[in-house]
């Protein structure tokens, strides 16, 4: 549903399935399809552990990094980087506020997403009710890595929420809750891919 609706709307969009899935969405589909999570861990006898060799081999083309949900310390964050950059894979850093964006910066990702962990989840947007943290993390971004492209999550559900993003100086949004527990998740992607249109 994704892959179509972005299509018809013109919006770049990539999916980060659970691990189980990465392999048959990466087989079947045309978007990027990236995990959700990497360790910082090397191939070999890593018994649970996702590894950026596993993630390759699924088809995918890169990892969020850092997720609220799934936290590493700074240092381990450097580690899956580089792991992922080895193997040419897109590493997307997820930081909980505009500090942690300035400090993770300095990895140079192609992508780091802005996200408050007390918004994610809920009814009220990061774009809407904290505008200083995007714009404030875009600012800071920029000073330490002038090619990472921000993006920014937490609470985004409607048009008005995406374009006030863009708004702030984002690049993009990432979503999950606003599309998977919707009573309608076909209408809910609608309305946020709505709110690139002054894009276009």
């Amino acid at each position: 549903m994704l892959e179509r609706l972005a299509g018809e709307a013109h919006v770049p969009a990539a999916i980060a399935p659970s691990a189980p899935d990465l392999g048959r969405l990466a087989g079947s589909l045309s978007i990027p399809v990236v995990a959700q999570h990497a360790d910082p861990a090397n191939a070999g006898a890593r018994t649970g552990h996702l590894v950026a060799e596993a993630i390759r081999a699924c088809g995918a083309v890169g990892s969020l990094v850092n997720h609220s949900e799934r936290p590493l310390g700074e240092e381990e964050i450097g580690v899956v980087v580089r792991r992922l950059e080895e193997v040419d894979l897109v590493p997307v850093i997820c930081a909980q506020d505009v500090a942690q964006a300035e400090r993770l910066a300095r990895f140079r990702p192609p992508y780091l997403a802005v996200e408050p962990p007390e918004l994610i989840g809920g009814d009220r947007s990061v774009s809407t009710t904290r505008p200083e943290i995007v714009s404030g993390a875009v600012a800071a971004v920029r000073s330490v890595s002038a090619g990472s492209r921000v993006l920014c999550g937490a609470g985004i559900r409607s048009a008005r929420d995406v374009e006030l993003a863009l708004e702030l100086g984002s690049e993009g949004i990432l979503v999950s809750s606003a599309v998977t527990r919707a009573d309608d998740p076909e209408h809910a992607l609608r309305e946020l891919l709505r709110g690139f249109g002054a894009r276009r």
